[in-house]
This record gives structure tokens, sequence and C-alpha cells, in this order.
């Protein structure tokens, strides 16, 4: 049992020293890729630039649904469409700091792509 207590505590020395593993970027990047179950890179495309999702046939007339881009979504934009509930869209229960590093990423990635 201490042994295990010796093992969190060298834990949390190491993390009080370098807070993360990883860079907000990376941890963005892993949300975006599977943040629950279904990452939003399935629907939203590689670089958030929105995609078709599907066609289908609704009362006779062939359809298609589209994820929308995400790129030139405000901070507000972005967190509003997480937290609102949707017929289509997951609802994935993301932590601030979540939906924060998501949408780094998102801006990251849209930089890089100008």
């Amino acid at each position: 049992m201490w042994r295990f207590f010796l093992l969190i505590c060298s834990f949390a020395i190491l993390f009080a020293q370098d807070e993360s593993f990883i860079t907000q970027i990376e941890y963005g990047k892993m949300l975006y890729e599977n943040p629950r179950g279904i990452g939003c890179v399935e629907c939203h495309g590689k670089n958030g630039e929105g995609k078709q999702i599907a066609n289908f046939t609704h009362q006779k007339k062939p359809m298609t649904l589209y994820a929308p881009p995400l790129q030139s979504l405000s901070f507000k934009e972005f967190t509003q469409a997480l937290e609102k509930n949707t017929k289509i869209m997951p609802k994935y229960y993301l932590t601030p700091s979540e939906i924060q590093a998501i949408y780094q990423y998102i801006e990251f990635i849209s930089q890089q792509n100008q």
C-alpha cells in the first residue's frame, strides 16, 4: 500500500514541475479526433473544414446532410454549438478546458492551412 502512495506522490511531484506531458494543441487534437467515441473529425473534416455526412431521401426528394465548417466560428459560437442539443450532433459533455483545447487546435490547424 505504501508503495502505491509513493508512486502517487511521485506523479504529483512530476505534474507539479511540468503541468502536462502534452501541449494544449496536442490535447486539442486528441479530443478533436476522439472526444467521446466518434470524433469531430468524422463529420467536420481533418482541418475543421466541414464535409458531407450523408445522402438520403426525404419525402421522395434527394437530400444531403453537411457538417458545417468550424474554422470561422468564434469561441462563443463554438461553445454554444457544443452545448446545444441537436438531433444530428452527439452531445459530448465536454468540460470548459476540453472545449478550449479543441478550439485552440482548430485555430492552429486553420492558421497552418492558410
